[in-house]
Parts: C-alpha cells; structure tokens; sequence
C-alpha cells in the first residue's frame, strides 16, 4: 500500500533524550523548556520574530484573530474577513467559529491562490480583514494584497499552514501581512505530532496573543484577560525539536520526489505556476487534470493497486452552504473537481513514485490524452 502521506518519524534515540529529560524535570506544559528552545530554534532556522507556538493550527488562526480584533462586530454585526474557498475548511470554520463572516473572493486560474483582482470588489463596510492561503506553499501575491489592505485600513492574517520554510526574495514568506499561521500537525513537512504556531508583525500583537493562549492569566494571582487554553505541551516540542534537526534531510527528500513526478508528468498534466522568487518545500504534490471524469478514473486506477490520493481541496467552501451563501467563486469550482494531490512523504521511493507516474500515463494515454 502506498498512502497519500505518512509522518515523518525522526530519530527514536534523540526523541527518547528528550523525553527522559521531561520525566527528570517533572515540567509538561506552561511554556516549558523544550517549548522554549523550539521557539527560539524556529525563530532562528525560518529567519522571523515573535513566534508563538501553539497547539494546533486551527488555533492558531483563532488566536491570531482575536490577537488582531478582528472578531469584533461592526456595526453591530458580524465582521467579515476576505478569504479563499480553496483551502482546506479550518480556514473558513475558524472564521465562523469566531463569529466572523467568510466572504469568497475566487483564485487565480494558474496560481491557485486567491486573486488579488478579486479582493476589491469584496470589501464592504463590514470588512476588516484579508485571510489569503499560501496554497501547497506557493506564495500569494503578497505585494497586491498589502497594497490593497493599506488602502482599506485592513488586517491581513495568512493562512501559512503549508509554507513552513518558504522564502520570498530570499527572506522567511512568514514575514508578510499582521501575521501569518502554521500548522504543525504530523502530516506536515514539520510536525510536532499536533501543533502549530503564528508569526507576528508586532511585538504588542505576539504579548497580547501569549495571554490569550492562558486563559489571560499573567501571574499565580492575577488574570488580564478572558483567554484559552491553546498552548504547546513538552511532548509536542520534543518531537519538533527531532524533526528540526532532521528538517534538511525531509526537505531534500520530498523535493526530490517532486522533480521525478514533474519529469515523468510534465505534458500530461498540469501543475500550479508558482510565484517567481518563491522557493519549494515539497509539502504537496498536487496535478489538475483535463476534467471531473478524468480526475474519478485517475483515482479509481490508483486505488486498484492500493496507491491512494486525495482530491485537496474538493469540495469548493462557496459550496458549502453551513459556510458560505451566495459567494460563487467559479474558477475555485472548476478546480476542485479536477485537483488530485500525489503521494508524497519522504520515505517515498523512486519505484514507488515510477509505478504512480506509470499508472496516470496508462489511463490519460487510454482517455487520447496524449
């Protein structure tokens, strides 16, 4: 079997240091240690500040909401934020679980990305944020939409979940906009089994959200705030710190896996354009194919030799009426139906990754797509 992902597990050794150093110190959560020298670590390897690691990446978009207020109603009713229906749903179910209102603004036909050309005609009175999705870690136009967030007094949170380690023009993608969010969940080029962390513009912005993710408390006997409990425990940093340590090799080896795919598709398929001067870190390996039909026979050629895949991100949020009503974004819609995400992990190997390749040339040869 060959499934569409796998955690990457790092050195048992190191990880049980590790371990054996949380039951020495008796320290499990509440910012300890190993959660601290992850913060600091990460800080150094992606080249940013005011990083705050956090349980989950769902909460992280929460938090880093509430951080920049954006929850907060307008006009006496829901605010809206700007975002992409192409994405997976946290990004849009975190909105409403905040009790802010998604409003689709469709992708760009190349990109995937949400289109800045769209966001414009988007904002109404009740807008107060952009929340864009660096999709499959390709960099949105981030230029465009700073600019159009400038114009408009608004905040701009990015959904990073998938660009851990991206650069643009040579700096951290992390960088850009109020803050931007990752996910550390174990299906990620990094992991910290659950988990995931925001990056701050602002240091005013990263002390707020350091209270939100305690409940508010400050001291043994004092409380500035209504909070939750959002925090990174030692186990989670124990692995991180394992993986980061490991980190260039996982790299290495997804983007390898990668470039095969890409020599042995090209022509057949076709594949995201990406943002030039925006660097690879290999987290998906998506295709779009010719039609919905074309994309159900891929999959069923698959998985009669158990090699599965998965149709990120299918369905469109703007079909999903508990999310969205009235907000068609028909190039999302388009998309969604033909999109197929690859194997791809970094034990995959070169056979595994010729018999996948060979299985999709069969059956779009088949179809006369060649």
């Amino acid at each position: 079997m060959i499934p569409v992902t796998k955690p990457y597990l790092p050195s048992r050794e190191k990880l049980d240091k590790y371990i054996d150093g949380i039951y020495g110190r008796n320290w499990l959560t509440n910012n300890g240690p190993l959660v601290q020298e992850l913060t600091r670590r990460l800080e150094e390897y992606l080249g940013v500040e005011n990083l705050l690691l956090v349980s989950n990446g769902t909460l992280a978009l929460q938090i880093a909401y509430r951080a920049l207020e954006i929850n907060e109603p307008v006009n006496g009713r829901s605010a809206e934020a700007i975002t992409t229906p192409f994405t997976f749903v946290a990004t849009s179910s975190s909105l409403k679980w905040e009790g802010i209102e998604p409003v689709f603004a469709d992708i760009g036909s190349d990109t995937w990305c949400l289109d800045p050309n769209n966001i414009k005609p988007a904002i109404t009175s009740q807008t107060k944020a952009i929340i864009p999705v660096h999709v499959f870690g390709n960099a949105c136009d981030v230029e465009a939409i700073e600019g159009i967030a400038n114009e408009n007094n608004l905040k701009v949170i990015y959904d990073a979940a998938h660009a851990f380690g991206v650069q643009y023009k040579g700096e951290s993608l992390l960088k850009w906009g109020d803050a931007a969010t990752l996910s550390f969940h174990a299906t990620k080029v990094f992991h910290t089994i659950e988990g995931g962390a925001i990056v701050f513009k602002r240091k005013k912005d990263f002390e707020k959200a350091k209270l939100l993710i305690s409940f508010g408390i400050t001291g043994a006997e004092t409380i500035e705030g209504i909070g939750i409990n959002a925090k990174m425990n030692e186990f989670q940093a124990a692995m991180g710190l394992c993986c980061l340590d490991e980190i260039e090799s996982i790299l290495s080896s997804r983007l390898r896996i990668i470039e095969q795919y890409k020599e042995k598709l090209d022509g057949l398929v076709t594949f995201p354009v990406w943002k030039p001067q925006t660097s690879q870190n290999g987290a998906y390996q998506p295709i779009l194919l010719d039609s919905q039909e074309t994309c159900v026979e891929v999959i069923s050629n698959l998985t009669k030799q158990k090699i599965f895949s998965r149709r990120y991100f299918s369905p469109s949020l703007d079909e999903l009426e508990e999310i969205s009503i009235e907000h068609i974004s028909q190039t999302s819609r388009d998309i969604s139906k033909r999109i197929l995400c690859l194997p791809l992990y970094s034990e995959l190997s070169n056979s595994d990754v010729e018999l996948i390749c060979s299985i999709i040339q069969i059956t779009l040869n088949t179809k006369g797509n060649l």
